[in-house]
């Protein structure tokens, strides 16, 4: 089954490898009428796209845009289409896009990923729209990862983010009118008899964070200074939460770094302190100054010893 756009109205360990996720990224949070879901979007590896992305959000181009597009079991796509006011009332209208960038697939389409939709036969075709993987679609029957010179995966949710995409996946869906094509939006609060705008999933805001580090689903996510000249992202497991939090790292998660970020964490093998900068840990929620001592040189287990 193919993504396509539719034509619209006018620290340091031995092994290191590219991990499935970045760090130290911008978090963008959306809140809808079907409740609120974060995206962590991946700038260090997807800079283009990424940059894409914030230039639609900064240019008001998803604040009351709705999701178009719902295939349980595959995707829900926005991006494409907002609510705008006319002489005649509320209308549908297409986003007013920005030229096409370049396809930046490095990222499997798996469950929880966020892409860029594009036209079929056109790799480098990306503008506004956008979806979310509702299910693994890297390989069959999907083939996300594959054709078209792969769909760009350029974020992913987070913390409790995929309730509300689930909740709206679970919503009936109704064909409506694009200006010339039909695509099944899902509909809240209807039967499908009678549709209205107001019956539309729509975005109400979009929210922009930096900080140097995300905690989502066990799991404390950020890119380090380790002395030694280079800057890796690591992700470090909660492991132990009674009477200590301790994490442990993931030596699978660890890489390097090419483009320092600008919010990071410092690790200074001396005295055994990693110090983060900020950290969200959920949609509304920062700690600052997270101090964490190394405990454990084998496993590099460290322990929470301050926050603010």
């Amino acid at each position: 089954m193919n993504i396509q756009q539719k034509y619209k109205l006018p620290l340091a360990v031995s092994l290191l490898f590219l991990p499935p996720f970045s760090h130290a990224n911008p978090v963008a949070c959306f809140n809808t009428n079907a409740g609120q879901f974060c995206i962590e979007l991946f700038e260090s590896h997807t800079p283009i796209t990424t940059a894409n992305f914030l230039n639609y959000i900064n240019n008001d181009a998803y604040t009351n845009g709705i999701f178009h597009r719902s295939v349980p079991g595959f995707v829900i796509q926005g991006g494409g289409y907002k609510i705008t006011d006319s002489a005649s009332g509320k209308i549908l209208s297409a986003v007013n896009t920005f030229p096409p960038v370049t396809n930046e697939f490095k990222i499997s389409n798996t469950r929880g990923t966020v892409a860029m939709a594009k036209i079929g036969g056109n790799p480098n075709s990306a503008t506004s729209q956008w979806f979310v993987n509702l299910a693994d679609n890297s390989g069959p029957p999907s083939q996300l990862d594959t054709q078209n010179g792969g769909f760009t995966v350029f974020g992913r949710i987070i913390f409790d983010g995929m309730n509300t995409i689930d909740a709206i996946e679970d919503l009936p869906v109704s064909n409506i009118n694009l200006g010339g094509s039909r695509s099944p939006a899902p509909i809240i609060g209807s039967d499908g008899s009678a549709i209205t705008i107001e019956n539309l999933v729509t975005i109400n805001q979009v929210t922009v964070t930096s900080v140097a580090g995300i905690f989502s689903q066990d799991v404390l996510s950020f890119a380090v200074d380790i002395g030694t000249g280079s800057t890796l992202e690591v992700n470090l497991r909660l492991v132990e939460s009674s009477p200590s939090l301790i994490f442990e790292l993931d030596p699978a998660s660890v890489g390097t770094l090419t483009n320092r970020p600008s919010n990071i964490a410092t690790f200074s093998s001396s005295n055994g302190l990693l110090q983060i900068p900020s950290v969200m840990i959920s949609a509304t929620t920062i700690v600052n100054n997270v101090t964490m001592q190394l405990i454990d040189n084998e496993t590099y287990r460290f322990q929470l010893i301050s926050y603010d």
